[in-house]
């Protein structure tokens, strides 16, 4: 639907943000059997014909690399026509969003454009089988906004009545129109209903209590009150005196502000949404059914489930997931409540196997690569942003890109072996390559990369200053990861010249590493717990070294506990389970103490945060400053990649092939669980796991729909095709 660039209509006046044009169209709809509408917008948009919205996606036509990809969407109306002598009103309401609105932790404003448009083409066909298309290029009238204000950080403010006289006429969109126009693979939609658990009164005003920490809005009924302003603010806790928190909101002011009128038309946000558990509510009395709370996330399949005999355990697992729905909102955001909500590429590959297994997130991941790959192309480098979609020439930079950036190569991987997708590695392979080939400039002939830069974010143990400048064994880990991913990928494709290339730098930085960090008694970065775990996963062979690196490993964990940030958490647990520790890692999953999952789900949460002490055993939030800004979200999904060991570990899902067209089995029990199951529904079929503690035994059943290996805890191993099967073990 290349046409739709032909149309783009804008507001004939200056930008102002938080602006809010309304555009209508009417047209006859007599005689007419079929309407098909396409439309795209440089912002965001929603579109209804007769008072009815066309489609179900939030935020349209979605957050890409405008330079040069934007995408459409098509939506059959017919059932929304008026076919008789009676008028149509096509009606779009346009925002700036992403495209040029307040965004960035900066609060930066016309990113990617001087001022929002849109375009659409609206398709009839007729009884006599004729044709006609109505566009956004002629007849179409500018309302008078019911917004004053709208923005993704700080809300909306609304007019329920009146403002809808025509003000003028929109014109022809000046700027450029040179990006590739998509048809939209993923969309936002609201998913769930989130019901009000309790309802308190705190310095005369109500707060209501949804028991879960969420991404999404609330909608406003005004038949329960007359010609009232009802103010709502989002938080994700209280006070210690039961107001509501915001400071962790920075510059967000995430407040809804609906002046009630005459129209009793329900209102939901259209412009933005907040990551909150309560609201508070002032100006109107409350009334149960006044408001209600909606949860919105990427429209995917669930595919994996978990439950277990713990009840923090399953807590915690419950809390990965709602990160996830919480923050897969157009792009893998870090947090959803403060004035960030960016594609962040580190935060993404850390939780992205987890993901994965929580939901089939292909298209989501194809998605975000598309548009990582279009960044780079705009920048001379080849460099990936920490952020994606690009918001500048060179996003953050070098210095904080490794562990950021090599998303570039973790979510091809990831793609291709958790869902079987043949096209990913190849389809990112130069995407891949021009990464690669920035990271051996900046090596800069040394096979390393020596310097500055962020590690394992939010480590504990170590104060910011030293890990900044003791963090090359955690970036390196990752390029050494980068080089044997495009050697072998390289390879697969028959591109020899590439693959010795890669495949050589691969081995010299290898060998680099480990002469550089990694001392002949095994001991990495000056027993460094998180460099330990990246040299583990990316970067040491088999053989005697691994083994004494796994043991200097395991007596660091038994000394310190649970020391990690953002990138080494993932890998902790299988780390430990790998060195024949697996009570081991229960002791490190159960722990009470700070630093700990369980100390989250003690103090109440309902989704993962972004530091482990949040909030101090005192109650007090954690508001010591690590940038300028404050920095606690209690939504943030990067230590939720615990999942991953919840999946592949306590029930022991893997695959041996990609997509899982060969299954491995291999759970590790543990009697403090009680029992477990859970279940994975792969591009191959459903696999199913499941154990119990009964006396001296331990009872085990699988049900595979391809070939697997079932590895037991007793060390027995079988070879079987698909089937159910069930196992007893003694006890350990």
């Amino acid at each position: 639907m290349q046409d739709l660039k032909n149309y783009f209509i804008a507001i004939d006046r200056e930008y102002k943000e938080g602006d809010v044009a309304v555009f209508r169209q009417k047209f006859s709809g007599e005689n007419v059997v079929s309407a098909v509408l396409y439309s795209t917008a440089l912002g965001v948009y929603e579109a209804e014909l007769n008072g009815k919205k066309a489609g179900e996606q939030m935020f349209a036509p979605g957050y890409t690399y405008y330079p040069r990809r934007v995408l459409y969407q098509e939506h059959d109306v017919t059932a929304f026509l008026n076919t008789g002598s009676e008028e149509n009103e096509l009606v779009f309401y346009l925002g700036q969003g992403w495209y040029c609105g307040r965004f960035l932790c900066e609060n930066q404003t016309q990113i990617y454009g001087e001022k929002p448009a849109v375009s659409w083409i609206l398709q009839l066909k007729f009884a006599d089988g004729s044709e006609k298309e109505i566009h956004s290029g002629i007849d179409v009238d500018e309302l008078e906004s019911p917004y004053e204000y709208a923005g993704e950080y700080d809300g909306e403010i609304y007019f329920a009545d009146g403002r809808n006289n025509v003000i003028g006429n929109p014109v022809a969109y000046t700027g450029t129109t040179d990006f590739a126009l998509e048809k939209t693979l993923t969309e936002v939609r609201i998913q769930e209903e989130m019901p009000v658990k309790n309802v308190t009164v705190s310095e005369g005003k109500t707060i209501l209590d949804f028991g879960q920490n969420f991404a999404g809005i609330v909608e406003i009924h005004p038949e329960f009150f007359e010609g009232e302003t009802l103010t709502i603010r989002h938080g994700e806790i209280l006070n210690q005196d039961g107001s509501l928190y915001t400071a962790n909101l920075r510059k967000a002011k995430a407040t809804v502000i609906y002046h009630a009128g005459a129209e009793k038309k329900t209102y939901r946000p259209r412009f933005t949404y907040m990551g909150f558990r309560y609201v508070e509510l002032s100006g109107a009395e409350y009334k149960p059914g006044m408001v209600k709370a909606y949860a919105l996330y990427t429209d995917m399949r669930r595919t994996g489930f978990f439950e277990c005999g713990h009840e923090k355990v399953q807590k915690l697992y419950e809390n990965q997931v709602w990160g996830q729905k919480s923050n897969y909102v157009e792009v893998p955001t870090d947090c959803p409540q403060r004035d960030e909500r960016m594609g962040y590429t580190g935060d993404g590959q850390v939780f992205a196997l987890t993901g994965a297994y929580n939901f089939d997130t292909n298209d989501f991941w194809k998605n975000f690569l598309r548009d990582l790959e279009l960044g780079q192309l705009d920048n001379s480098e080849g460099y990936v942003c920490a952020t994606v979609p690009q918001t500048g020439p060179a996003g953050i930079g070098f210095v904080n890109m490794l562990g950021w950036g090599n998303a570039v190569t973790i979510l091809p991987e990831l793609m291709y072996w958790q869902f079987g997708d043949e096209k990913a590695l190849p389809q990112q392979y130069e995407s891949m390559k021009k990464f690669v080939e920035a990271e051996i400039r900046k090596m800069e002939g040394r096979n390393l990369w020596l310097g500055v830069s962020l590690g394992d974010w939010l480590a504990l143990g170590k104060d910011m200053a030293w890990q900044a400048q003791h963090n090359n064994p955690i970036s390196n880990s990752f390029i050494v990861h980068d080089l044997k991913v495009v050697s072998e990928t390289a390879k697969a494709l028959g591109y020899e010249e590439d693959a010795a290339r890669y495949q050589a730098q691969y081995q010299a930085t290898r060998d680099a590493y480990l002469q550089m960090f990694v001392k002949e008694d095994g001991d990495v970065a000056d027993d460094y717990q998180s460099a330990y775990i990246m040299a583990l996963k990316f970067v040491i062979p088999e053989g005697k070294l691994r083994q004494k690196v796994m043991k200097k490993f395991v007596e660091n964990v038994r000394r310190e506990g649970l020391t990690t940030g953002f990138f080494a958490t993932e890998h902790l647990l299988p780390m430990l389970v790998e060195a024949g520790e697996a009570k081991l890692a229960y002791d490190v999953l159960l722990q009470e103490g700070c630093p700990g999952w369980m100390y989250q789900i003690d103090r109440g949460a309902t989704t993962t945060w972004e530091r482990w002490d949040a909030i101090r055993e005192d109650g007090t939030v954690n508001e010591d400053k690590i940038t300028d800004d404050n920095m606690v979200s209690f939504n943030h999904y990067a230590f939720g990649s615990v999942g991953e060991f919840y999946y592949q570990y306590i029930l022991g899902i893997k695959p041996l092939e990609p997509g899982f067209r060969k299954v491995k089995i291999q759970p590790y029990p543990d009697e403090r669980l009680g029992r477990a199951a859970g279940s994975y529904l792969s591009r191959a079929g459903e696999i199913k796991s499941a154990w119990k503690y009964e006396g001296e035994k331990v009872m085990i059943t699988v049900a595979v729909p391809v070939e697997a290996e079932i590895y037991l805890p007793d060390g027995r191993m079988e070879k079987v095709s698909a089937g159910e099967y069930s196992y007893e073990v003694n006890k350990a």
